[in-house]
C-alpha cells in the first residue's frame, strides 16, 4: 500500500498517470498472490464478529462501514474515525418491479438511507478520517451535489473546514442546501462538473487542501462496504447480478473491489456480475465499451436531468472497466423517459430514490430483454440517493411537465399510468368521495 503521506494532490501515479488504489498484500482484489490458509483470517470468525458488533453501543461498531474495519485497515487508531453512523442500509425486495420485469428475485440496496441521503457517506467517513489523522484543516471536492453534502457534513463533524466547487445552475437545490447548512465554503463555478474538477485539481496542488473526490482511494475503501452488507443480508450468498448507476464510476469500482476481496478471503464463494447503467446524455463509458471494448474513453458533453450522474469525463473509468470485465458484467444506457418511468415505478413500491438511482431499473429491463439476465437469477439494484435529493424532478414528472413530447414518444401510456398529480377541489366531502370512488374503479 502506498504510504498515506505520499497520497496528496490528485492521487495519480507520477509514472503512469493512473489513479492509486489501496491494496492489502495477500488478499486485495488487485493482487495475484494468495494468502496461505494459515495466515488468512477465519471467515466464520469475521462473520460472527461483524454481526455481534451490531449490538455494541460504540460509535465505530454502529457504523455500517467501520463495523467491517478488518477489511479497511487505513487508520492507525479508532480514535481517528469520523462517523455519523453511516451504512447498515436496507435491502428491500422489489415485488412489483419483479413482476413487471419477470425477474423473480429483485432487490434494492438503498444507499439513500445514509445520514446525508446518499451512498457518498460510506466513502466520506473513511477518506475524511484519513485526512483528519494526517492533520489537514481543509478538505475540498467538486460536486454535482451528493459529494458536497456528504463532505460538508463529515467535515463539520470533525471540526474541519470544507471547500465545495459546484457547476453553476446544474445542481439540485436539496443537495446545495445541505452543503450550505453544514457550513461549507460553496463556490458556484461557471462551468460543468468536469470543469470544476479541473480547477480544483490545480487548487489542491497549490494549497494545503485535501481532495475528497472519488479519485481519493480511501473513499473507495468505504464505498466497498455495501458489498459486505449485501452478502451479510443475503446470508453470505451473493446475488447473481449487481447493477450500479454510472457517473464518475468509482462506486462500481469500489463494490467490485469489495466482492472480489471477500471471495479471496473465503467469506463468499463467488462474485456477482457487476453492470453499470448510464444516462444516454452522459454515456462516455457506454460509448467506450461499444466502440473500443473499454480500451479508450472519449469525454462527452454531459446532459441529463439525473444530475448525480451528469459527468462526461469520469475519473475512475479504467477501474470500472476492469471490474466489469473481471466479473462478466455489462454497460447499458437509459433515455430520460426510461429513467423517469423507472423512478416512478420504484416509487410505487413505497421506496423513493433520486433520478440517477433509477437508471438501474431502466437498465435491468434492457438486460433482461437482451437475454443477459435470466428470470431465475437474483439481482440487486443499487439506489444511490434519496428521493428528497431532487424533489422538483418528482413533482414535475407527476405534473406532466418533466419530459418533452419527443422524449416521451412511444412511452406515453406507460408514463401516464404512473403519474399521480394533485387534484384541486372545492372544500366539500362530496367532492372528496367522488374522487375516492373514481380512484377505486
Amino acid at each position: 500500500m502506498i504510504e498515506q503521506q505520499a497520497l496528496r494532490g490528485n492521487f495519480r501515479c507520477e509514472a503512469c498517470g493512473d489513479l492509486y488504489e489501496v491494496e492489502y498484500p495477500g488478499w486485495s482484489a488487485g493482487r495475484n498472490e494468495e494468502r496461505s490458509q494459515a495466515t488468512r483470517p477465519n471467515p466464520n470468525a469475521l462473520r460472527w464478529l461483524w454481526r455481534e458488533r451490531r449490538a455494541s453501543t460504540a460509535m465505530e461498531d454502529q457504523s455500517g462501514v467501520w463495523r467491517f474495519r478488518e477489511m479497511l485497515p487505513i487508520v492507525k487508531s479508532d480514535a481517528s474515525i469520523v462517523s455519523l453512523r453511516e451504512g447498515n442500509t436496507p435491502l428491500y425486495p422489489l415485488r412489483r418491479a419483479a413482476r413487471s420485469t419477470g425477474v423473480e428475485r429483485l432487490f434494492a440496496k438503498h444507499q439513500g438511507m445514509n445520514p446525508t441521503g446518499s451512498f457518498k457517506d460510506t466513502g466520506m467517513t473513511t477518506a475524511l478520517s484519513v485526512a483528519s489523522e494526517m492533520g489537514f484543516s481543509w478538505v475540498a471536492c467538486a460536486s454535482t451535489g451528493n459529494t458536497s453534502a456528504a463532505m460538508a457534513a463529515y467535515a463539520a463533524r470533525a471540526g474541519m473546514r470544507s471547500l465545495v466547487l459546484i457547476p453553476e445552475g446544474k445542481i439540485a437545490w436539496g443537495k446545495l442546501a445541505q452543503s450550505l447548512d453544514y457550513g461549507a465554503l460553496t463556490l458556484q463555478v461557471k462551468t460543468d462538473f468536469d470543469g470544476c474538477f479541473r480547477v480544483l485539481s490545480e487548487v489542491v496542488e497549490r494549497a494545503p487542501v485535501y481532495l475528497l473526490n472519488s479519485v481519493n482511494p480511501y473513499r473507495l475503501e468505504g464505498q466497498k462496504t455495501p458489498a459486505m452488507e449485501i452478502a451479510e443480508q443475503m446470508e453470505w450468498e451473493v446475488p447473481d447480478h449487481v447493477i450500479v448507476p454510472g457517473g464518475n464510476l468509482a462506486n462500481s469500482s469500489a463494490l467490485g473491489k469489495g466482492f472480489l476481496e471477500m471471495k479471496r478471503l473465503g467469506l463468499t464463494t463467488r462474485v456477482p456480475k457487476i453492470s453499470v447503467v448510464q444516462a444516454e446524455g452522459a454515456n462516455p463509458l457506454y460509448c467506450s465499451m461499444v466502440k473500443t471494448g473499454g480500451k479508450t474513453l472519449e469525454p462527452v458533453a454531459a446532459n441529463t436531468r439525473a444530475s448525480a450522474i451528469r459527468i462526461g469525463n469520469p475519473a475512475s473509468w479504467k477501474k470500472a472497466v476492469r471490474v466489469i470485465q473481471e466479473t462478466g458484467g455489462w454497460v447499458e444506457q437509459a433515455s430520460e423517459a426510461e429513467i423517469a418511468l423507472a423512478k416512478a415505478e420504484i416509487g410505487a413500491e413505497g421506496i423513493g430514490c433520486e433520478p440517477a438511482s433509477a437508471v438501474t431499473l431502466a437498465g435491468l429491463k434492457k438486460l433482461v430483454r437482451q437475454g443477459r439476465i435470466a428470470r431465475e437469477e437474483s439481482v440487486v439494484l443499487v439506489l444511490t440517493g434519496h428521493t428528497l435529493k431532487d424533489s422538483e424532478y418528482t413533482i414535475q414528472y407527476h405534473r406532466g411537465k418533466l419530459l418533452g413530447e419527443d422524449e416521451a414518444a412511444g412511452m406515453e401510456a406507460e408514463i401516464e399510468a404512473t403519474r399521480r398529480n394533485t387534484i384541486e377541489l372545492e372544500a366539500a366531502a362530496d367532492n372528496v368521495l367522488r374522487e375516492l370512488e373514481r380512484a377505486s374503479r
